[in-house]
């Protein structure tokens, strides 16, 4: 029985992965970064780079829920930093004010987001186009004077400290700490990317898809293009929230930076480097947008953090012109040729064999 159950998971995984060359290589992309902590000697500059890459995964994350929102349904928001702040400042507050578990307060994150996101998107996304986009920018801005505000409650400027303890291994060395922290947040990522991309290219991605490109034909259709938008809000603002809240547990801080304009406009940036309407074009622009930010220009090159931005608007610019669906899309549309179906025979003798009895099962007409 478990040699049947095996058998058939790897056929299946033969044909849903190997058999398609993007995932195939996406695959091979990610196998690395498994293996990368093993191979790495112990030092500070390896310590940095794993921390690097754990707040490049966060981002990841971040990335590909915004895409599910824009690149998949086309509502335009400039404001979805909102998010992954409220993510942060829930997840901190359970900790600091009621004392919860990780395993209680991250989950309670997601759920007070994902249910501010329908009370927020309800009359928000009654506009569309440019309008939304002012409605979600303004949100952040509501949102930072709220916790400037209360500042006796959220911290204030400052932020709400977390206690060490908060951490998620707090017992564990330095080096240890970070390489726990790197394999949860790429587990993260790659639990929520298979999630998002699911959703993508299910029923509901589709009709995503078709409000992005004619929402008058959507309604026209009996869809219930404001249910459809309420859905993908709600999706989209659940995982930014996830990343928003682990966020705070490794940083052990809720800082009112965390939903400012500068994420909101990064993760724009991102998407766009990597490819919009792919799910994964998110995850891969934020790999490297994160790196190159985090690492290339400041350990490597060592330029000015002021001119960070600047370097990154002209990057994007520059793909816009060269490649403008982005870095993912460039990779799979060359791969298109390798993608073509195979005769029935070529994908094994087991398929051939069940193809042959379900004809014959079949009655002719």
């Amino acid at each position: 029985m478990v040699t049947t159950y095996l058998t058939r998971a790897y056929r299946s995984f033969a044909i849903h992965v190997l058999d398609v060359p993007s995932r195939l290589l996406a695959l091979l992309l990610f196998q690395p970064l498994l293996f990368l902590p093993m191979v790495l000697p112990t030092s500070a500059s390896t310590n940095y780079l794993l921390s690097v890459l754990v707040f490049g995964s966060l981002s990841a994350i971040f990335a590909a829920s915004w895409d599910l929102l824009v690149g998949r349904c086309g509502q335009m928001t400039l404001g979805h930093a909102i998010f992954f702040g409220l993510g942060s400042y829930v997840t901190t507050m359970a900790w600091v004010y009621l004392g919860w578990p990780i395993w209680a307060t991250i989950p309670l994150a997601v759920l007070i987001t994902t249910l501010a996101s329908l009370f927020i998107g309800f009359p928000a996304l009654r506009v569309k186009g440019p309008y939304l986009a002012l409605i979600s920018m303004a949100l952040p801005l509501i949102a930072t004077s709220l916790i400037f505000y209360f500042k006796d409650v959220t911290g204030g400027e400052n932020g709400l400290p977390m206690p060490i303890s908060g951490r998620f291994f707090p017992q564990m060395n330095v080096f240890d700490l970070r390489t726990g922290e790197y394999y949860l947040t790429l587990l993260l990522v790659a639990v929520s990317g298979i999630i998002l991309y699911k959703i993508a290219i299910s029923r509901t991605g589709m009709v995503f898809v078709s409000i992005l490109d004619d929402e008058l034909a959507s309604k026209a259709c009996g869809i219930n293009v404001t249910k459809y938008k309420m859905m993908a809000f709600a999706i989209s603002a659940a995982f930014a929230s996830l990343s928003g809240a682990v966020y705070a547990h490794i940083l052990t801080v809720a800082s009112p930076f965390a939903m400012g304009t500068t994420r909101s406009f990064f993760v724009v940036i991102m998407t766009v480097f990597g490819g919009m309407g792919t799910i994964a074009g998110g995850i891969v622009g934020a790999y490297l947008i994160h790196f190159i930010d985090s690492y290339v220009l400041r350990v490597i090159v060592d330029v000015p953090v002021e001119w960070h931005p600047f370097i990154f608007i002209g990057i994007v610019v520059i793909f816009i012109l060269k490649w403008p669906r982005g870095i993912t899309r460039f990779v799979t549309d060359g791969l298109e040729d390798l993608a073509e179906e195979r005769e029935i025979e070529e994908r094994g003798a087991h398929i051939w064999k069940k193809y042959k009895r379900k004809k014959k099962s079949t009655p002719e007409g």
